[in-house]
């Protein structure tokens, strides 16, 4: 699989390391509802076809991406910056 990274370009994904799934929002550090805090950190989807993950560049400028891949296919259709991703989800969260 090939990833483009956006500030270094197309790489292979043996640069690469997975970060998680990019599909929730972190809760906000003061909310200690340990439910929520639970949730968040142990109850995953084992998705099939698209989804949006965190990778970083770790042989590379270490930067966090997301990346929107199919996961039985592995073709990726979109990658941004983490912090894009972030306020995708803060402005959908606010919808």
């Amino acid at each position: 699989m090939r990833i483009h990274c956006p500030f270094c370009g197309e790489r292979d994904e043996h640069e690469f390391s997975y970060g998680g799934d990019a599909m929730r929002l972190r809760p906000d550090e003061s909310n200690t509802d340990q439910t929520r805090w639970s949730a968040y950190v142990f109850l995953r989807d084992n998705p099939r076809g698209w989804h949006q993950e965190y990778w970083q560049h770790v042989h590379g400028c270490r930067a966090w991406i997301c990346v929107t891949r199919n996961t039985m296919s592995h073709e990726v259709r979109r990658v941004c910056s983490a912090q894009e991703r972030v306020k995708e989800l803060r402005a959908e969260a606010n919808q």
